[in-house]
Protein backbone atom coordinates (compact mmCIF):
# COMPACT_ATOMS: atom_id res chain seq x y z
CA UNK A 1 0.00 0.00 0.00
CA UNK A 2 1.00 3.77 -1.01
CA UNK A 3 0.60 6.91 0.60
CA UNK A 4 -0.48 9.32 -1.70
CA UNK A 5 -0.80 12.17 -0.39
CA UNK A 6 -1.86 13.35 3.40
CA UNK A 7 -2.20 16.59 5.53
CA UNK A 8 -3.30 17.50 9.06
CA UNK A 9 -4.18 19.78 11.17
CA UNK A 10 -7.16 21.88 13.42
CA UNK A 11 -10.71 23.26 11.47
CA UNK A 12 -13.05 25.51 13.09
CA UNK A 13 -11.05 27.50 15.26
CA UNK A 14 -13.33 30.28 16.10
CA UNK A 15 -11.72 33.06 17.27
CA UNK A 16 -13.00 36.93 17.87
CA UNK A 17 -11.21 39.75 18.29
CA UNK A 18 -12.02 43.51 19.40
CA UNK A 19 -10.13 46.31 17.96
CA UNK A 20 -10.70 49.22 19.87
CA UNK A 21 -9.85 53.22 18.99
CA UNK A 22 -11.15 54.63 22.23
CA UNK A 23 -14.83 54.08 22.58
CA UNK A 24 -15.40 52.61 19.39
CA UNK A 25 -15.12 49.05 18.85
CA UNK A 26 -14.80 46.70 15.29
CA UNK A 27 -15.37 43.26 15.69
CA UNK A 28 -13.57 40.40 14.06
CA UNK A 29 -15.11 36.99 13.80
CA UNK A 30 -12.76 34.34 12.00
CA UNK A 31 -13.22 30.62 11.80
CA UNK A 32 -9.52 29.01 10.78
CA UNK A 33 -8.67 25.95 9.46
CA UNK A 34 -4.76 25.15 9.22
CA UNK A 35 -3.86 22.13 7.63
CA UNK A 36 -0.19 20.97 7.31
CA UNK A 37 1.89 18.80 4.75
CA UNK A 38 4.89 17.48 4.72
CA UNK A 39 7.24 14.98 6.65
CA UNK A 40 4.83 13.31 8.20
CA UNK A 41 4.78 9.68 6.30
CA UNK A 42 6.02 7.12 9.47
CA UNK A 43 3.05 8.85 11.74
CA UNK A 44 0.81 7.12 9.22
CA UNK A 45 2.75 3.92 8.02
CA UNK A 46 5.23 3.33 11.47
CA UNK A 47 3.50 5.13 14.58
CA UNK A 48 6.02 7.42 14.77
CA UNK A 49 4.42 10.91 16.50
CA UNK A 50 8.06 12.28 16.61
CA UNK A 51 7.57 15.19 13.58
CA UNK A 52 3.79 15.70 14.74
CA UNK A 53 2.90 19.60 15.17
CA UNK A 54 0.03 18.38 17.71
CA UNK A 55 -3.59 19.72 16.31
CA UNK A 56 -3.95 21.41 19.48
CA UNK A 57 -0.04 23.17 19.68
CA UNK A 58 -1.94 24.51 15.76
CA UNK A 59 -5.20 25.74 17.79
CA UNK A 60 -3.41 27.63 20.41
CA UNK A 61 -0.86 28.97 17.61
CA UNK A 62 -4.23 30.57 15.90
CA UNK A 63 -5.41 31.79 19.01
CA UNK A 64 -1.65 33.98 20.19
CA UNK A 65 -0.97 35.09 16.47
CA UNK A 66 -4.61 36.59 16.25
CA UNK A 67 -4.07 38.73 19.42
CA UNK A 68 -1.06 41.17 17.30
CA UNK A 69 -1.80 40.60 14.14
CA UNK A 70 -5.51 39.54 13.32
CA UNK A 71 -6.83 42.46 11.62
CA UNK A 72 -9.90 43.76 9.14
CA UNK A 73 -7.61 42.19 6.36
CA UNK A 74 -7.84 38.47 6.57
CA UNK A 75 -5.63 37.84 3.78
CA UNK A 76 -2.66 39.14 6.03
CA UNK A 77 -3.45 37.17 9.08
CA UNK A 78 -3.54 33.95 6.27
CA UNK A 79 -0.51 34.99 5.13
CA UNK A 80 1.32 35.13 8.47
CA UNK A 81 -0.26 32.03 9.80
CA UNK A 82 0.96 29.71 6.56
CA UNK A 83 4.52 31.60 7.06
CA UNK A 84 4.23 30.82 10.91
CA UNK A 85 3.84 27.01 10.07
CA UNK A 86 6.35 26.17 7.34
CA UNK A 87 9.63 28.76 9.07
CA UNK A 88 9.12 27.50 12.34
CA UNK A 89 8.76 23.57 11.51
CA UNK A 90 11.16 22.12 9.19
CA UNK A 91 9.04 18.88 8.94
CA UNK A 92 6.27 21.03 7.58
CA UNK A 93 6.18 21.89 3.44
CA UNK A 94 3.15 23.36 2.90
CA UNK A 95 0.39 25.10 5.30
CA UNK A 96 -3.26 25.14 3.98
CA UNK A 97 -5.12 28.36 5.65
CA UNK A 98 -8.05 28.87 5.04
CA UNK A 99 -10.56 31.46 6.93
CA UNK A 100 -14.08 32.01 7.09
CA UNK A 101 -15.29 35.68 8.57
CA UNK A 102 -18.18 36.20 10.18
CA UNK A 103 -19.17 40.06 9.44
CA UNK A 104 -20.34 41.74 12.12
CA UNK A 105 -21.82 45.23 10.49
CA UNK A 106 -22.40 48.16 13.20
CA UNK A 107 -25.91 48.71 14.54
CA UNK A 108 -26.59 52.71 13.34
CA UNK A 109 -23.62 54.23 14.46
CA UNK A 110 -23.04 52.65 17.46
CA UNK A 111 -20.02 52.34 19.11
CA UNK A 112 -19.79 48.93 20.27
CA UNK A 113 -23.04 47.52 19.09
CA UNK A 114 -23.32 44.70 16.25
CA UNK A 115 -25.59 42.67 13.90
CA UNK A 116 -25.28 40.17 11.12
CA UNK A 117 -26.21 40.38 7.64
CA UNK A 118 -29.26 38.09 6.55
CA UNK A 119 -30.61 38.46 10.04
CA UNK A 120 -33.50 38.96 11.46
CA UNK A 121 -35.31 35.93 9.35
CA UNK A 122 -38.94 37.45 9.94
CA UNK A 123 -41.84 35.35 10.29
CA UNK A 124 -45.53 34.88 10.67
CA UNK A 125 -48.43 32.53 12.18
CA UNK A 126 -51.77 32.73 11.62
CA UNK A 127 -54.55 30.56 13.16
CA UNK A 128 -57.84 30.88 11.98
CA UNK A 129 -61.39 29.62 12.46
CA UNK A 130 -64.90 30.57 12.43
CA UNK A 131 -65.62 33.82 14.22
CA UNK A 132 -62.00 34.15 15.72
CA UNK A 133 -58.11 34.56 14.29
CA UNK A 134 -55.25 34.52 15.66
CA UNK A 135 -52.70 36.73 14.62
CA UNK A 136 -48.55 36.58 15.66
CA UNK A 137 -45.37 37.95 14.39
CA UNK A 138 -41.86 37.74 15.16
CA UNK A 139 -38.09 36.90 13.84
CA UNK A 140 -35.83 34.38 14.43
CA UNK A 141 -32.11 33.91 13.66
CA UNK A 142 -31.24 37.31 14.57
CA UNK A 143 -28.43 37.69 15.67
CA UNK A 144 -26.68 41.02 17.81
CA UNK A 145 -23.47 41.48 20.09
CA UNK A 146 -22.25 43.97 21.94
CA UNK A 147 -18.42 44.07 22.56
CA UNK A 148 -19.01 45.66 26.48
CA UNK A 149 -21.35 47.76 28.24
CA UNK A 150 -21.80 43.89 29.52
CA UNK A 151 -21.74 41.96 32.58
CA UNK A 152 -22.38 39.07 35.10
CA UNK A 153 -21.61 38.88 38.92
CA UNK A 154 -23.27 38.85 42.68
CA UNK A 155 -24.57 35.07 41.43
CA UNK A 156 -25.22 32.94 44.46
CA UNK A 157 -22.14 29.73 44.45
CA UNK A 158 -21.51 26.32 45.35
CA UNK A 159 -18.92 23.45 44.92
CA UNK A 160 -19.74 23.28 41.30
CA UNK A 161 -19.25 27.05 40.57
CA UNK A 162 -16.54 27.81 38.38
CA UNK A 163 -17.37 30.82 36.08
CA UNK A 164 -15.66 34.48 37.39
CA UNK A 165 -17.65 36.91 38.15
CA UNK A 166 -16.94 40.20 35.18
CA UNK A 167 -18.13 43.43 34.66
CA UNK A 168 -16.81 43.44 31.06
CA UNK A 169 -17.40 41.00 28.93
CA UNK A 170 -19.25 40.69 25.16
CA UNK A 171 -23.27 39.65 25.08
CA UNK A 172 -23.66 37.51 21.67
CA UNK A 173 -26.96 35.99 20.56
CA UNK A 174 -29.07 34.93 17.79
CA UNK A 175 -32.80 36.19 19.19
CA UNK A 176 -35.89 34.37 18.75
CA UNK A 177 -38.89 37.05 19.16
CA UNK A 178 -42.48 36.90 18.70
CA UNK A 179 -45.50 39.44 19.50
CA UNK A 180 -48.82 38.32 19.84
CA UNK A 181 -51.46 41.07 17.63
CA UNK A 182 -54.74 42.83 19.28
CA UNK A 183 -55.70 44.62 16.64
CA UNK A 184 -54.39 45.66 13.08
CA UNK A 185 -51.66 48.68 13.10
CA UNK A 186 -52.22 50.87 10.04
CA UNK A 187 -48.92 49.09 8.70
CA UNK A 188 -47.85 45.73 10.16
CA UNK A 189 -44.05 46.14 8.41
CA UNK A 190 -43.99 49.44 9.43
CA UNK A 191 -44.68 48.59 12.91
CA UNK A 192 -42.90 44.98 12.81
CA UNK A 193 -39.87 47.69 12.23
CA UNK A 194 -40.67 49.72 15.24
CA UNK A 195 -40.76 47.23 17.66
CA UNK A 196 -37.29 45.97 16.21
CA UNK A 197 -35.70 49.35 16.51
CA UNK A 198 -37.18 49.84 19.93
CA UNK A 199 -36.07 46.69 21.21
CA UNK A 200 -32.33 47.52 20.27
CA UNK A 201 -32.05 50.66 21.78
CA UNK A 202 -31.71 49.27 25.49
CA UNK A 203 -29.59 46.50 24.23
CA UNK A 204 -27.40 49.01 22.86
CA UNK A 205 -27.12 51.74 25.18
CA UNK A 206 -27.92 50.06 28.42
CA UNK A 207 -25.35 48.29 30.64
CA UNK A 208 -26.15 44.73 30.84
CA UNK A 209 -26.24 43.01 34.41
CA UNK A 210 -27.88 39.75 32.82
CA UNK A 211 -29.41 38.42 29.68
CA UNK A 212 -32.41 38.10 31.82
CA UNK A 213 -32.21 41.86 32.43
CA UNK A 214 -31.77 43.47 28.68
CA UNK A 215 -34.30 40.62 27.78
CA UNK A 216 -37.08 43.02 29.81
CA UNK A 217 -36.03 46.08 28.63
CA UNK A 218 -36.34 45.17 25.09
CA UNK A 219 -39.84 43.77 25.82
CA UNK A 220 -40.85 46.92 27.93
CA UNK A 221 -39.49 48.81 25.10
CA UNK A 222 -41.34 47.16 22.42
CA UNK A 223 -44.72 47.28 24.22
CA UNK A 224 -44.30 51.06 24.39
CA UNK A 225 -43.50 51.21 20.79
CA UNK A 226 -46.59 49.59 19.41
CA UNK A 227 -50.21 49.63 21.49
CA UNK A 228 -51.27 46.81 19.11
CA UNK A 229 -49.38 43.85 20.77
CA UNK A 230 -50.27 42.35 24.08
CA UNK A 231 -48.02 39.72 24.64
CA UNK A 232 -43.89 39.14 23.50
CA UNK A 233 -42.16 35.75 23.76
CA UNK A 234 -38.73 35.95 23.60
CA UNK A 235 -35.39 33.28 23.78
CA UNK A 236 -31.76 34.38 24.23
CA UNK A 237 -29.43 32.03 23.57
CA UNK A 238 -26.25 33.43 25.22
CA UNK A 239 -23.49 32.78 22.33
CA UNK A 240 -20.49 32.83 24.96
CA UNK A 241 -17.29 34.40 23.49
CA UNK A 242 -14.76 33.26 26.28
CA UNK A 243 -11.69 34.93 27.05
CA UNK A 244 -8.50 33.51 25.89
CA UNK A 245 -5.54 32.41 28.56
CA UNK A 246 -2.39 34.16 27.01
CA UNK A 247 -0.67 33.69 30.12
CA UNK A 248 1.30 30.16 29.29
CA UNK A 249 2.79 31.78 26.31
CA UNK A 250 4.30 34.88 28.39
CA UNK A 251 1.43 37.26 26.98
CA UNK A 252 -1.46 39.46 28.32
CA UNK A 253 -5.08 39.77 26.80
CA UNK A 254 -6.85 42.99 27.91
CA UNK A 255 -10.45 41.58 26.58
CA UNK A 256 -9.11 41.38 23.35
CA UNK A 257 -9.11 38.18 22.24
CA UNK A 258 -11.69 35.12 22.69
CA UNK A 259 -12.91 31.90 21.70
CA UNK A 260 -16.34 31.66 19.84
CA UNK A 261 -18.49 28.69 20.77
CA UNK A 262 -22.05 27.86 20.28
CA UNK A 263 -22.09 24.34 22.56
CA UNK A 264 -23.33 24.09 25.04
CA UNK A 265 -24.75 27.45 25.57
CA UNK A 266 -26.60 29.31 28.34
CA UNK A 267 -31.06 29.32 27.39
CA UNK A 268 -32.87 32.27 28.04
CA UNK A 269 -36.84 32.06 27.48
CA UNK A 270 -39.51 34.47 28.64
CA UNK A 271 -43.00 35.58 27.80
CA UNK A 272 -43.92 39.14 28.73
CA UNK A 273 -47.83 40.30 28.81
CA UNK A 274 -48.68 43.39 28.72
Amino acid sequence: MKLSSHRYGKARVRVVKILREGARHTVIEAEVQALLEGDFETSYTKGDNSKLVLTDTVKNTVNVLARDHLTEEMEMFALHLGRHFVQRYEQVQRAHIEIRQRVWERLGDHNHSFTAPGSPVPWVKAVVKAGDEELSSGVTDWLILKSTESGFSDYPKCEFTTLPETKDRIFASSVTAGWHWTKHPASFRAANEKIREAMLRPFCDNFSPSVQTTMAEMAEAAFAAVPEIDEISMALPNKHCNLINLQPFGLDNPNVVFTATDEPHGQIEAVFTR
